[in-house]
């Protein structure tokens, strides 16, 4: 399991202030999704997101996620 840094939050929480798209790796594969929140799921830390293109919700466990970069 990756420690985040505070380094690593602040790139996330700018994210989903300012509605950038963010590239997720997790068990292998990459999501490009819109994060929404960073919240407390089954007291894991989770990423709320929408499918850019579907607009469906989409939730990402902070502790499954391999690396993550803000899209440009």
């Amino acid at each position: 399991m990756r420690t985040w840094t505070t380094a690593d939050y602040d790139l996330l929480e700018s994210a989903i202030r300012d509605g950038r798209r963010l590239m997720l790796l997790r068990g292998g594969s990459e999501f490009v999704v819109i994060p929404r929140a960073l919240r407390l799921v089954a007291r894991r830390e989770t990423i709320i997101a929408r499918h850019p293109i579907t607009g469906d919700e989409v939730r990402f466990p902070l502790d499954e996620v391999e690396r993550f970069e803000v899209v440009k």
